[in-house]
């Protein structure tokens, strides 16, 4: 309470005091008000714990803005005090509906750059309202006007202001157990006192400009009064007051929520706690209706006064509801003394905060080339809020964050790889003589591995990046995978591509299409929506990149006429590992072989299992996986018609290392080592071109292994 008060009372005068002198000391108890209405209702019933809510600077820029445009227009104090009371009233109900709507999340998202810069404007604007109340100038001088008036300065003043500033500044270096604005507005309060012994017209309470003012009487000062004005003022109110409201009253709606979240944010770092950001919106939202509806300052949760809370051991919510108590008895305790308040004093208290409300730090963005257009950002956001107004700069700072954004989304590339369907193959193991093919015909595939936001700002990049693929590929294989978005520009822009390949007899193919984007999207259901991937022959689209490999292989090999008929199981002769064997001898070791049928989705080995039997492949197609738990499983390999598989237990004689599971009806040719080993004893040149043939299968597919691994590396 000690740390809040203060500068509630300062930001309340500063406010009021636009309004005409005479509203000062109502400007405080606003102050006063605000703070026990936010201490009272938003603990209760926002319970972020520790957090201490209260009048703050945001409120005061905002609410003294419109104070000033509004005097500036020719507008009445009554209907002033009116439209300030309405502002807050619409603000928290505001805060309300952002929490009701769930809202709290996405305003703890502002932009770094438009908050730096929003609250630096802000800390400007408070030192420009606050130096010619501490130079002691008349009412309606400006920052300019006062800096270039040495003449009007008043010294007591400044004595005063300047004895206040210059212990909040040395005071936490002594001691830390009383908050320095406290002591700084204590010795405000002493100084100005120990003046009024030499002139003792300081000492006179009524028509002294230099103090407060009565709380509780006096022109503009009683409650009773205050909401009198307020009462008399309803009928001036018209349309385009309450027009000319709305906006102020989102900005200062979005400010609070802002300062309130962040304060949360770092809390919730400090504490290892986690808050709940809608619901303290709701409380917030609670807490400022309370205070417009008694005529108190909206406000916020405050970093300064929250974390002394938390400094001084306060673990819960109750904490914050002792503060607001607390305040309340000093409004009633200490009316005679607040009244005697220095203004200068509270001038040099704002002059502080507001200083401290300069993000410093940001300076440092522009020693880096990388960082210049983020203190560009912020610059721009400050130049509007002292130039034209704060409702101007968030607008600004918001537009050129995400021009920022999409500049940086534009810069980075959206193609992670591009790899030839010449270096890079499916899981599909195939005989050598397809292999072949894939060597000399894969030229003809791209894959393409994307990755980001396909977005009207990267589409021309991502049309360059393949246009020289387009000239020359039939297929393009696009890998979504870590895609994260697609607009409907780019989806044109890649219905676009579709045709082109069309026109040269070529396709299009999709892989890995993200069910869910980031933003909820489902991309599948997206690009149906568009005509993308509908039935077409320009276009397909596959659950699986290795999918989309292998069906393109199985193009390429058709289209070079080595088709064969898969429905018809080979003979032993026919298969690659045996080619140009003697049929006889062949036909001797096919008596050792067991012929056996294996249907779709049985499982012909498991890993862990002991066997020694060598699969050899008539019909059908099997893959090898490997479990990698909670149900998950990795493809590692898929054999078909002519390959064989199962070699490492054969050659070695250890357990099966994956699984073999039919992922078609297959028929197979199986040898055991046993039977093997018997049928070498009568035929030991047939055995030992038959390893011969393992060895050799085996170092090609190593070979084409190595190809990929440098491929991709590249």
């Amino acid at each position: 309470m000690l740390v809040a008060l203060p500068s509630a009372i300062a930001f309340g005068v500063t406010i009021y005091s636009v309004l005409g002198a005479q509203y000062g000391a109502q400007g405080a108890v606003a102050g006063i008000l605000g703070t026990v209405a936010l201490g009272l209702l938003a603990p209760l019933f926002g319970g972020t714990n520790r957090l201490i809510s209260a009048p703050c600077a945001p409120a005061a820029a905002v609410l003294g803005a419109f104070a000033i445009d509004h005097m500036s227009r020719g507008g009445s104090p009554e209907l002033g005090l009116l439209l300030l009371a309405l502002m807050g009233l619409m603000a928290g109900g505001l805060q309300l509906l952002m929490g009701a709507l769930s809202l709290g999340r996405l305003i703890k998202y502002m932009p770094y750059p438009v908050v730096s810069g929003y609250l630096s404007g802000v800390g400007m604007i408070i030192i420009a309202s606050q130096l010619p109340r501490f130079l002691g100038l008349p009412k309606g001088t400006g920052f300019w006007g006062a800096l270039g008036s040495p003449e009007m300065w008043r010294w007591q003043g400044m004595v005063v202001g300047g004895a206040t500033i210059a212990v909040m500044l040395t005071a936490p270096k002594i001691t830390k157990k009383v908050p320095a604005p406290v002591l700084g507005l204590a010795a405000g309060i002493a100084t100005y006192l120990t003046l009024g012994l030499a002139d003792p017209a300081l000492l006179t309470l009524e028509g002294n400009k230099f103090v407060v003012g009565a709380l509780g009487g006096g022109e503009g000062g009683g409650l009773i009064e205050a909401f009198s004005d307020r009462w008399n003022a309803l009928g001036q109110l018209g349309f385009n007051a309450l027009r000319d409201l709305v906006l102020p009253a989102l900005t200062l709606a979005v400010l609070l929520s802002i300062d309130t979240l962040k304060t949360c944010v770092v809390l919730d770092a400090l504490t290892r706690t986690r808050h709940d950001s809608n619901r303290e919106l709701l409380g917030q939202g609670l807490g400022n209706l309370a205070a417009a509806a008694l005529g108190g300052v909206p406000g916020a949760g405050t970093m300064g006064a929250t974390l002394v809370n938390m400094s001084s051991g306060a673990t819960t919510k109750l904490s914050g509801l002792v503060e607001g108590i607390a305040a309340l008895i000093a409004f009633v305790l200490l009316a005679n003394l607040i009244s005697w308040v220095p203004v200068a004093s509270l001038s040099g208290i704002l002059l502080v905060i507001g200083v401290r409300m300069i993000d410093w730090h940001s300076l440092g963005f522009l020693k880096h080339r990388a960082t210049v257009l983020d203190f560009a950002v912020i610059a721009a956001v400050i130049a509007c809020a002292l130039t034209i107004s704060l409702i101007v700069a968030s607008g600004v700072g918001v537009v050129l964050a995400v021009l920022l954004f999409i500049r940086e989304q534009v810069h980075g590339s959206v193609v992670r790889a591009i790899v030839s369907g010449d270096q890079t193959f499916s899981k599909r193991v195939r005989v050598q003589a397809e292999r072949d093919i894939l060597t000399e015909k894969g030229g003809q595939t791209a894959i393409v591995e994307l990755q980001g936001s396909l977005f009207f700002g990267t589409t021309s990049q991502l049309y360059h990046a393949l246009e020289a693929d387009l000239k020359r590929r039939k297929y393009l294989i696009l890998d979504m995978r870590r895609v994260q978005a697609v607009d409907i520009t780019a989806a044109h822009m890649l219905d676009q591509i579709k045709d082109m390949l069309g026109e040269r007899g070529g396709m299009l193919i999709f892989s890995r299409i993200p069910k869910h984007v980031p933003s909820g999207k489902d991309m599948e259901d997206y690009f149906d929506q568009v005509g993308l991937v509908r039935s077409s022959h320009k276009v397909r689209a596959f659950a699986e990149l290795n999918e989309a490999m292998e069906w393109v292989e199985d193009q390429l090999i058709a289209e070079a006429a080595l088709a064969h008929n898969d429905e018809i199981p080979l003979e032993l002769f026919e298969i690659e590992l045996f080619a140009a064997r003697k049929r006889e001898t062949l036909a001797e070791l096919e008596v050792q072989m067991e012929k056996r049928h294996v249907a779709a989705g049985e499982v012909i080995f498991s890993i862990g299992d002991h066997g020694d039997e060598l699969y050899l492949i008539r019909k059908g197609s099997v893959r090898i996986v490997l479990p990698v738990g909670q149900g998950q499983i990795h493809h590692l390999a898929t054999f078909g018609r002519g390959a064989f598989f199962g070699e490492m237990a054969f050659l070695d004689g250890e357990a099966r290392s994956a699984n073999a599971v039919a992922f078609s009806d297959v028929d197979l040719y199986v040898l055991s080592r046993q039977q093997f080993d018997a049928f070498t004893d009568s035929h030991k040149k047939i055995a030992l071109n038959m390893m011969e043939g393992l060895a050799s299968v085996l170092a090609a597919r190593l070979r084409y292994t190595n190809a990929e691994l440098r491929a991709l590396q590249a």
